[in-house]
């Protein structure tokens, strides 16, 4: 649990699952993860790997636009040096979208970046492929929202087990760089994966004012341990801090659709038709605090520098990506015949990005 105690949210959220529960059986099962601690054993936060998607020792970003979901994937992918950088062979890869509700893109992944993720995994030679989160606490059981998006059925089409993380098990982590985050519970399938691959979508957050690749990794932690529940003014803090637990190899992030204002639930809404990737979650966060913030529509980020985000400037200070502008690569393709619009957006991201 995070020190500090339970926040008004808390208590509050608590009382009225409480009392809903006594009349929908949904109810009963978010207070469950809500009141009863997981049980699982302390390990170490699992080593930081090396960033294989670099060139000149930059972290390199792609920003793909092209016809078609899957060919802007295996563009973006093939961008940046290739899946076959993970070395894939034999390995067990666990998937991970953002499925926070039942609601479609930009508030959830879009099924179509799933499985051409899954099928390039397995093109790649992975031997096991699992698709996995677990939704905010208020939108539980994911098993639901995972049906209801279509995720469930893309990842199973393409050949992935589907996991529901609130029902599997849990591993403890102390992070000893965590100033807030001091002690919490990973999801067991998770940590113990030979290879992440994130699939964040780009979106405003009301309360942790963006949510891109840093924000996605709170979908494996215990509802009990989440950030809104415990120490809520230091949300963004603790954000880059529950990284330090695991870590992405590859990160995809879904710009089929953006959302440029309000969320996470439901915002102002923008085609942005792209598909971006890299292997440092921090560059890719700092593109897609850019893109948004080309949109001049939600002052959390129009009004801010990427990198003074509080997100961002805890990760850096963290060593979970790059420090600077000179550490970064961005580069774009664009095949859908809209180069005009691609191009200025793209140099709105590299302007933003510094």
């Amino acid at each position: 649990m995070i020190p500090g105690g339970m926040s008004r949210r808390y208590l509050l959220l608590l009382a009225v699952v409480a009392v809903s529960g006594f009349f929908f059986p949904r109810c009963r099962a978010i207070f469950r993860q809500l009141v009863f601690s997981p049980s699982g054993g302390m390990v170490p936060p699992r080593p930081l790997p090396d960033n294989r998607f670099v060139r000149d020792n930059r972290s390199l970003i792609s920003v793909v636009r092209a016809s078609t979901i899957r060919g802007a994937v295996a563009q973006a992918v093939e961008l940046i040096g290739g899946i076959e950088r993970l070395e894939l062979k034999g390995k067990e890869v666990l998937v991970k979208p953002n499925v926070v509700s039942s609601s479609p893109p930009p508030t959830t992944t879009h099924p179509e970046v799933v499985r051409s993720v899954v099928e390039m995994l397995y093109a790649a030679g992975a031997k096991r492929v699992k698709v996995g989160d677990s939704s905010a606490i208020i939108t539980l059981p994911t098993r639901r929202n995972m049906e209801k998006t279509g995720i469930k059925k893309a990842a199973e089409q393409a050949g992935a087990e589907v996991l529901y993380l609130e029902e599997m098990d849990w591993v403890e982590v102390a992070p000893p760089q965590a100033r807030y985050a001091r002690k919490f519970f990973v999801s067991k399938p998770v940590y113990e994966a030979e290879r992440i691959v994130s699939l964040p979508v780009i979106k405003t957050h009301r309360a942790a004012t963006y949510s891109i690749s840093l924000k996605n990794f709170i979908g494996i932690i215990h509802p009990r341990n989440r950030p809104s529940i415990f120490r809520p003014k230091e949300w963004e803090e603790i954000i880059a801090e529950m990284n330090l637990a695991v870590h992405p190899d590859l990160v995809i992030a879904d710009g089929t659709t953006s959302m440029v204002a309000g969320g996470p639930w439901r915002g102002s809404e923008a085609e942005t038709n792209l598909i971006m990737a890299s292997g440092d979650r921090v560059a890719i966060d700092l593109a897609g605090l850019a893109l948004i913030k080309s949109f001049l529509k939600w002052e959390g980020v129009s009004a801010i520098p990427v990198w003074e985000q509080r997100q961002i400037k805890r990760a850096v200070e963290l060593g979970l990506g790059a420090s600077s502008p000179a550490e970064i690569d961005i580069l774009s393709a664009s095949r859908a015949g809209e180069e005009g619009d691609f191009s200025k957006l793209v140099e709105d991201i590299k302007r933003f990005v510094g």
